[in-house]
C-alpha cells in the first residue's frame, strides 16, 4: 500500500515557472485552509495569511528593495517567479514560536498545493526587505496586522516546469541514538 502523503512529499518540488492561469477561488481556500490546519504552539493560532495577486505593484517595489539590499542587478524574473498568486504568513511579533509556527503552516499550504496539481515556491528571500527600513511601509502595503511581521512566503500557480526533486543522503543527514 502506497502511502498518499508520503507521495506527495517526494514528488512536491519548488516551481520556478508558472502560466498565466489564475487559481480558481476553490484551490486558494484549500491552500488556505491547509495552512489554517496547521498547529501552532500553545494553540496560539498567531499566524496571519495576507493573499497577493502576482500583478500587485507592491510585489515589483519589493522585488526592488529585496534585489537593493542584496546588491543584485535586475533579474530576468522577479522573486515570485511570475506566480499568479503569492500568500505572505505573518504572525504576532512578541510570539517566540512565531516562525517555527510559520513554517509548519507554509509546509502545510505546499503540500495541499501539491495534492491538487498547483506548483509552489516557499520564499524566504524577501525577509530583509520586509524588516528593514522600508518595513513599516510594507507592512502597511501588504495590509500586515499591528504588532506582526512578516515571517515567510508561498508563491502559488500553475506550473510549467518540471523540477526534479531534490536527493538527499540518508546516512549522512539521520543519526539515531539508541
Amino acid at each position: 500500500m502506497q502511502n498518499q502523503v508520503l507521495s506527495t512529499i517526494k514528488q512536491r518540488s519548488s516551481a520556478r515557472a508558472y502560466s498565466t492561469e489564475r487559481l480558481t477561488q476553490s484551490e486558494l481556500d484549500i491552500i488556505l485552509k491547509a495552512g489554517l490546519m496547521a498547529p501552532t504552539g500553545m494553540n496560539r493560532q498567531e499566524i496571519h495569511f495576507t493573499v497577493v495577486k502576482g500583478d500587485n505593484p507592491v510585489l515589483t517595489e519589493l522585488d526592488e528593495e529585496k534585489r537593493r539590499l542584496r546588491g543584485q542587478e535586475k533579474q530576468p524574473h522577479n522573486f515570485y517567479y511570475e506566480a499568479p498568486v503569492l500568500i505572505f504568513l505573518s504572525a504576532e511579533d512578541e510570539f517566540k514560536w512565531k516562525s517555527v509556527d510559520a513554517g509548519i503552516a507554509v509546509e502545510n499550504m505546499a503540500l495541499a498545493a501539491e495534492s491538487i496539481g498547483l506548483g509552489t515556491l516557499i520564499i524566504g528571500c524577501v525577509y530583509d526587505a520586509l524588516h528593514g527600513e522600508e518595513q513599516e511601509y510594507f507592512l502597511e502595503k501588504l495590509q500586515i496586522p499591528e504588532g506582526y511581521s512578516f515571517q515567510i512566503a508561498l508563491a502559488v500557480g500553475h506550473k510549467t516546469d518540471n523540477k526534479t526533486p531534490h536527493e538527499y543522503d540518508y546516512k549522512k543527514q539521520v543519526t539515531i541514538l539508541e
